[in-house]
């Protein structure tokens, strides 16, 4: 309860201290910001509230961890393999600020009224006293963020002493005021978060030790003794430990918690955070529907790719993959609903040939993989997809017994010299019209369960499944695929070899 009413109270102190007498007698105390984030998730905890809305597949893992180091004062790495969510993260952290927070009007280093650090507002408040005005600071500008890079300088996280307000200002650069500070200082009771921190140069992650554990900074010789509050979140990925860079075994001493991410464990969680994170328009979500089949296709090509020999496992396999990807399919289902003037229409297997662009740029291959080439490799992990869908739903086309053939029929016509021409731009109508064709097909596709337009994507999965497991062949087209008896890729081949004999 203690946590409730002191927000609360801070709430009502924001909307009448303007000056430093006026706080001093709202009763206003100081807390360290890992305090603050520690009385807020204290809060929501006792609350049963949502802590880190959004993240899906953590909160038995991930969640949990970050939730025991907030409580314990801890400064946090996240690691893990990219597209795991860390950033996002570090940044709903800032749902566990105050929503305002006062600091002395000017400074550049958010003082604290009642405890400033800063040569500036020590003077001032020396000057004014209680008459000192004091500004309100959103949460949303406590948050300070900063890409590792191989060229960031000490000077850009610590600071530098400026020349020209030394010689400006006649003072020695031992003096504070020369002095032009950098991200750090200036992140004075805020979360301070570092992406990809084995980035960072051997000696500019020794600047943050004592930053760390002491507070201390020294720039250019000049030792600034600072008692800098910060909250300081880390990200990085296992694979630059290796192949770009490290974090120096003192720093990683004091980071108090190391806390691993993961991917999504589950079909049906990786599905939500893809429809979560997916940008859609308004006519895409009204026009298009995406079944459950292909939403659980996407995802199995994600799975696939994680697990693929042909792509580097320690590079890992974002969950961007699954989100493009689902933006690319049903744009590309868009795209034939427009060309045929239609109103609305159905996510196909015919589609996912939209969704290669989507895999190709996001996974790291393997020199074999880098022999097949990304447009291979990208088809193979949907052939790997493909058959995994079709396993959950139907027997293995292998183990079948002549006399109880599932796929008898099916087989039977395309055995007769009959082809399947599905194009990429059909319209509704000529889609529907060509798989019902395929005699046995919509029957065998009943026994799934599925009903009404639902069925198609079941049938065309039928189709694609005998593919992938040489039930038939699948000849590419420029607009799409011919599918025929496997045997008749090999007749025709031996006309044509005794033809031109």
């Amino acid at each position: 309860m203690g946590g409730v009413s002191s927000t609360q109270k801070r709430m009502n102190i924001m909307k009448k201290a303007m000056t430093l007498g006026e706080l001093k007698k709202s009763g206003y105390t100081s807390r360290t910001i890992k305090e603050e984030l520690r009385d807020n998730l204290i809060s929501k905890l006792k609350k049963k509230e949502t802590v880190f809305e959004g993240i899906l597949g953590f909160e038995d893992t991930v969640i949990p961890d970050l939730e025991r180091a907030i409580l314990s004062r801890h400064n946090i790495l996240l690691l893990g393999l990219r597209g795991q969510a860390k950033t996002r993260l570090a940044r709903l952290l800032i749902t566990l600020l105050d929503e305002h927070m006062p600091i002395v009007a000017g400074s550049e280093l958010n003082d604290d009224p009642l405890q400033p650090m800063s040569i500036y507002a020590l003077n001032l408040i020396a000057e004014k006293g209680d008459d000192t005005p004091i500004e309100w600071v959103h949460r949303d500008d406590r948050y300070v963020e900063k890409l590792a890079t191989p060229d960031v300088s000490i000077a850009d996280l610590v600071g530098d002493v400026d020349p020209i307000k030394a010689a400006t200002l006649k003072l020695p650069y031992s003096d504070q005021r020369v002095i032009h500070f950098g991200l750090i200082p200036r992140s004075h009771r805020s979360i301070f978060v570092i992406n990809e921190l084995p980035d960072l140069q051997a000696r500019i992650q020794v600047s943050l030790f004592n930053i760390l554990q002491e507070g201390d900074m020294q720039i250019r010789g000049f030792k600034l003794r600072m008692p800098l509050d910060i909250q300081f979140i880390f990200t990085a990925n296992p694979e630059d430990y290796t192949n770009r860079g490290s974090i120096i075994t003192p720093l990683k001493d004091r980071i108090e918690s190391q806390i691993l991410t993961h991917y999504p464990r589950t079909l049906e969680v990786s599905r939500k955070i893809t429809e979560q994170e997916a940008s859609l328009s308004a006519d895409q979500k009204d026009q298009i529907k995406v079944g459950d089949l292909c939403a659980d296709l996407l995802e199995q090509i994600s799975f696939a790719a994680r697990e693929s020999e042909l792509i580097d496992e320690k590079s890992g396999v974002s969950a961007r993959l699954s989100i493009a990807g689902y933006e690319n399919l049903v744009s590309a289902a868009e795209r034939r609903l427009i060309i045929n003037s239609e109103s609305k229409t159905s996510t196909r297997l015919g589609d996912f040939w939209g969704v290669i662009p989507a895999i190709t740029g996001k996974v790291e291959l393997v020199y074999e993989g880098e022999q097949a080439g990304p447009y291979m490799v990208a088809v193979n992990l949907m052939g790997t997809a493909i058959k995994n869908e079709f396993l959950k739903l139907f027997p293995h086309p292998d183990k079948q017994k002549k006399d109880k053939d599932a796929y008898g029929v099916v087989r039977a016509w395309f055995a007769g010299g009959n082809t399947l021409d599905l194009l990429s731009d059909a319209s509704n109508n000529q889609y529907q019209k060509a798989l019902k064709k395929v005699a046995g097909l919509e029957n065998l596709a009943k026994t799934s369960g599925a009903k009404g337009d639902d069925i198609y994507p079941i049938m065309e999965l039928i189709i694609h499944g005998l593919v992938e497991f040489e039930v038939l062949s699948k000849e590419y087209l420029q607009t799409g695929f011919s599918i025929r008896d496997v045997l008749a890729n090999m007749f025709d081949s031996d006309m044509f070899d005794g033809m031109s004999n």
